[in-house]
């Protein structure tokens, strides 16, 4: 059976709209409410931060969510718990982001297994090595059918870009720069790294994130890849807004 994200890009190539939302953010059960919300007002595709205390590449707003969903009561296990049945009513496809440590202390063939069972399409650990993701894992993603995303930055060589494509399944996320998330970014400064990612002809879709925060900077990505994906400015949104609904509604028509 085609994977979620695969099926997406397939029927749209440009344009495509990926938002980042941290599980258990606001609060503990707000998780799906926020995914139906994102859902119903136009996002393509959403990803799911998986809270961690030691969040390597996400910027003080993306952390801080991180830190208040952790208080509420939000794990791993408790993500499983809170998407049993998600599909339901969820169709768009759905990625869980996050560190390795907690999928490790999980065990990664039941996490693996556990995101086929409840319907998650794919995971992006930022921080688990290619070359120990191939001698390990590869094949309990692939026998699941859930797709492990990559990330490339403007300081990854040309061959190491070749090789995390021919690795990554669904997409590949390319970070706008080397910094954490949520940092204001000059889209236009990154003009060469993006006509680079054009040139090398990739297999996989490619989708822009960090610093990608309204429609200038989202139809700036939009015009070297496939889409872009929002995170910091969508969470700030969140924890500002008074009603989850009116609030996804309103980010979302801002930025589409």
């Amino acid at each position: 059976m085609q994977n979620r994200i695969d099926q997406l890009f397939a029927a749209k190539q440009h344009g495509v709209l990926n938002i980042y939302c941290t599980a258990g953010y606001p609060e503990l059960n707000d998780t799906l409410p926020v995914m139906t919300a994102l859902q119903q007002h136009g996002a393509d595709l959403i990803e799911l931060g998986m809270p961690f205390s030691d969040p390597l590449a996400d910027g003080p707003v993306i952390q801080d969510s991180g830190t208040r969903a952790l208080k509420n009561g939000m794990s791993v296990h408790k993500l499983f718990e809170q998407l049993a049945g998600f599909r339901d009513r969820i169709h768009v496809p759905v990625i869980l982001m996050g560190y390795f440590n907690p999928v490790l202390l999980y065990g990664v063939e039941a996490f693996v297994k556990k995101c086929a069972e409840v319907g998650v399409d794919g995971v992006i650990l930022p921080d688990l090595p290619m070359a120990e993701y191939v001698a390990e894992y590869k094949t309990i993603f692939e026998e699941n059918n859930v797709n492990l995303i990559f990330l490339v930055t403007p300081e990854t060589s040309d061959e190491r870009i070749r090789q995390l494509d021919s690795l990554s399944k669904g997409f590949l996320y390319a970070v706008s720069s080397s910094s954490t998330t949520g940092k204001d970014k000059d889209m236009s400064h990154q003009q060469a790294y993006f006509e680079r990612l054009q040139q090398l002809k990739l297999q996989n879709p490619v989708l822009i994130g960090f610093g990608i925060k309204d429609k200038a900077t989202f139809d700036a990505a939009c015009r070297y890849t496939n889409g872009a994906i929002i995170g910091t400015a969508f969470i700030k949104a969140l924890g500002e807004g008074k009603d989850i609904d009116d609030t996804v509604r309103n980010f979302i028509g801002s930025i589409k």
